[in-house]
């Protein structure tokens, strides 16, 4: 399996399960991965069992099953409290500064979001698709962890998982349209007339390089940093790999595979704060 190459702040490691992508800077405050297609949640289970798949992810984060906290992902901004045993709940964000818990967010082309308290090591997870980025998750989740544990935006690391890119996602009026109705003020930045062409993630099908009419591709990438600058967090302390999940077939994708597109996972484990602060 070839593996592309993800942006410097990151780094390819093995699992047993399959490789697993981590981000540098994110690593002496939490551990955290984002599993690819071999994973057990890549493929569906025929079964129709995810309890499989998960406890593989609880393993490897190195967590109870009991201890890993998922939601019902549904496209939106609403955020939870993590608890221990907590059945999934209906959210796109979960937060917690429990330690030993561990957080838990799918995708298949949206974007999975982890962010952590460099200082007190309280932790998030987000699930950010084109929807969830109308409905301002990444500020959200920012939101979240200052109201419940008084986390300063400029102390938050944030931490993008592999997600389609503007080389491979045409959109239509409806996506622009939304975001204009819900006040957004840089449409023009994250809706490109031309495809974004990126050496390291060639689209997966044959596109135009100009779009259709009445379409654009969308920069999820740049919408999610300039939400999160917005929220305060700091230019630097913001990272992505930059790998589309659509022009590489190590990722699931539903744009490129449908329904048969499987699930991957970014996955975060609540520490307690003991390194220093990169600020």
């Amino acid at each position: 399996m070839i593996l592309p190459a993800p942006d410097p702040a990151f780094e390819w490691q093995a699992d047993a399960s399959g490789p697993v992508l981590v981000c540098r800077a994110l690593a002496p405050y939490a551990a955290h991965f984002f599993t690819t297609r071999p994973w057990a949640l890549g493929s569906r289970d025929p079964a129709g069992s995810e309890a499989g798949p998960w406890a593989q992810v609880a393993a490897a984060i190195g967590v109870d099953a009991a201890r890993l906290i998922r939601m019902r992902q549904v496209h939106g901004a609403e955020a939870i409290e993590a608890l221990p045993g907590l059945p999934p709940q209906t959210a796109d964000i979960v937060i917690a500064d429990t330690a030993g818990l561990a957080l838990a967010v799918q995708a298949a082309d949206c974007i999975p979001l982890l962010i952590v308290d460099v200082h007190t090591g309280a932790a998030a997870a987000a699930h950010a698709g084109w929807r969830g980025l109308v409905a301002g998750a990444p500020r959200r989740a920012v939101e979240a962890l200052a109201r419940a544990y008084n986390s300063r935006p400029d102390q938050l690391m944030a931490v993008a998982g592999p997600s389609i890119g503007a080389c491979c996602y045409e959109v239509g009026a409806d996506v622009r349209a939304a975001f204009t109705a819900a006040g957004a003020e840089d449409v023009e930045r994250w809706f490109r007339a031309e495809r974004l062409d990126l050496p390291d993630n060639p689209p997966f099908r044959p596109l135009p390089s100009r779009a259709r009419a009445g379409h654009w591709y969308f920069d999820g990438w740049r919408c999610l940093r300039d939400q999160l600058q917005a929220a305060g967090v700091l230019r630097e302390f913001i990272f992505s790999p930059q790998l589309c999940t659509a022009s590489h077939s190590v990722f699931c994708s539903f744009r490129r595979d449908g329904t048969a597109a499987g699930r991957l996972a970014g996955v975060i484990r609540v520490t307690p704060a003991g390194g220093d602060s990169p600020a």
